[in-house]
């Protein structure tokens, strides 16, 4: 990919990390790269048998490299989405199982991304998170992996939040 302004793109040593934490396949998971930037977690987990991949990004240039870079691999599950990361979740209508979060670091959008979040999260999904400090997870959390490279700290969280105590339905 060509550099872009303010693109900062998964290094392949925590690329390696994450998927080793998730599992090699990921075979029939919906998948949501929120920030997708350079694509590189997305495509990866298109290509480790995500059943479905929503990339949203909002920068021209880098939307033009997603949607080049799907038609050369040909990823026919992948469904890019030009658009605003929190306008994106406000309508969104999907649930999904595995979110991927790498939000510019200037921008601090992860707070308003958490607010919005886990109405497109299936039960159990798990979100995965690039950050310039580590975040402690809410209640509705469970945090599975942590780890840092560089300035870069990033962890692997699990939704909790519907969940009642092992009680099926409404109660």
């Amino acid at each position: 990919m060509p550099p872009l302004p303010g693109l900062r793109p998964t290094p392949d040593r925590v690329r390696e990390t994450l998927f080793n934490w998730l599992g090699q396949w990921l075979d029939g998971l919906s998948c949501l790269d929120l920030f997708a930037g350079s694509g590189a977690l997305g495509f990866e987990a298109a290509s480790r048998g995500a059943a479905r991949v929503v990339m949203v990004e909002q920068a021209r240039a880098a939307f033009a490299v997603l949607e080049n870079q799907k038609k050369l691999l040909g990823a026919p599950q992948v469904e890019l989405v030009f658009d605003d990361a929190l306008a994106y979740l406000k309508r969104a209508a999907r649930k999904f199982d595995l979110v991927f979060l790498d939000p510019p670091f200037g921008q601090n959008a992860l707070p308003a991304v958490f607010q919005r979040l886990p109405r497109v999260l299936a039960s159990d999904a798990r979100v995965y998170i690039e950050a310039p400090v580590a975040l402690e997870p809410e209640a509705a959390w469970s945090e599975l992996r942590r780890a840092r490279a560089g300035q870069v700290h990033y962890q692997l969280f699990q939704w909790r939040g519907d969940d009642q105590g092992g009680i099926p339905g409404n109660v």
